[in-house]
C-alpha cells in the first residue's frame, strides 16, 4: 500500500475528506449510468448510426463511439474533477510511474494469467456474441492494430475512473482495503449484462487491480493488464 502522511490536524482534514468521498460516492454511478445508457454500442445503433458513420463502417464507428465515451465519461470528466474541484495532481490518483520494480514483476504474474483467462473465454459462445466490442478489428492486421491503439484509450479512462478517481478519492476516509472494495464493486457492477464469467471475474480482478494499484502507486500495471485482458480475446476471436 501507498505510504501516507498522518495529518496535522483533523478538522479541516475531515470536512475535506468527507466532501471529497461524497463527490465521489455521487458522480462516479452518475457517469457510470450515463456511460452504460448514452454511451454503449446499442445507444449508437438506435439513435447515431442513421446520421454519423466513420469511413462508411457502422461496426468501426460504433465501437471508436463506446471506447470514446468510457475516455470521456469514467476517465476525463474525472480528471477534471480531480483538477478543478479537488485541487489535487493527477499523480496522487495513480497518474505517475510509481514503483516501477514491483510493477513490472506484477505484470510478469498477472499478464500471463490475462492471456491463458482470455484463451479459455475465447472459445465460449456467450463471448463471441460480446466481442470484439469493434467488430471491425478482424478485417485485417491494420484495422487490429488501429484497434489496440483505441481500445488501450477505453481502459485508460476505465482505470483512471474506478482504480484511480473512486479508489483514491475514497482512501482518506474509508482507509485503503474499504476503498477498493467500493471500487470494485462499482466496476462490477458496470459488467452486468457480460457474461456471467465475466462479471464474477470483474470481482477479483478489481481487487487485485486495487492492490496493486496501491502497492505500486500507480495506474500502469492495472492499465496494462486489463488491456493484454481485453485485446488478447479479440486477437483470439478474430484469428478464429
Amino acid at each position: 500500500m501507498i505510504p501516507r502522511q498522518t495529518p496535522p490536524s483533523t478538522g479541516g482534514l475531515i470536512r475535506s475528506a468527507h466532501r471529497k468521498s461524497t463527490i465521489v460516492l455521487l458522480s462516479a454511478p452518475t457517469l457510470g449510468i450515463v456511460f452504460v445508457y448514452l454511451g454503449s454500442k446499442p445507444f449508437y445503433f438506435r439513435h447515431l448510426a442513421s446520421s454519423f458513420v466513420l469511413g462508411g463502417n457502422k461496426e468501426l464507428t460504433a465501437g471508436l463511439f463506446t471506447f470514446a465515451s468510457a475516455f470521456v465519461l469514467l476517465g476525463l470528466i474525472p480528471a477534471l474533477i480531480v483538477k478543478f474541484v479537488f485541487r489535487e495532481p493527477l499523480s496522487a490518483y495513480g497518474v505517475r510511474s510509481g514503483d516501477l520494480s514491483f510493477g513490472w514483476k506484477a505484470f510478469a504474474v498477472v499478464a500471463p494469467v490475462m492471456v491463458l483467462l482470455s484463451f479459455s473465454a475465447s472459445r465460449m459462445p456467450e463471448f463471441l456474441a460480446q466481442y470484439p466490442l469493434n467488430r471491425a478489428a478482424g478485417d485485417g492486421p491494420l484495422p487490429f492494430v488501429g484497434h489496440a491503439i483505441a481500445y488501450l484509450v477505453f481502459y485508460a479512462g476505465w482505470e483512471f475512473g474506478f482504480r484511480g478517481f473512486v479508489q483514491c478519492g475514497l482512501r482518506d476516509e474509508m482507509g485503503d482495503w474499504n476503498a477498493i472494495l467500493v471500487q470494485t464493486l462499482a466496476s462490477s457492477i458496470l459488467h452486468i449484462g457480460k457474461p456471467l464469467g465475466e462479471t464474477l471475474g470483474a470481482v477479483l480482478g478489481g481487487l487485485v487491480w486495487g492492490v496493486i494499484a496501491f502497492r505500486s502507486r500507480s495506474l500502469l500495471v492495472p492499465l496494462l493488464t486489463h488491456w493484454v485482458l481485453g485485446l488478447s480475446l479479440d486477437l483470439f476471436i478474430v484469428c478464429r
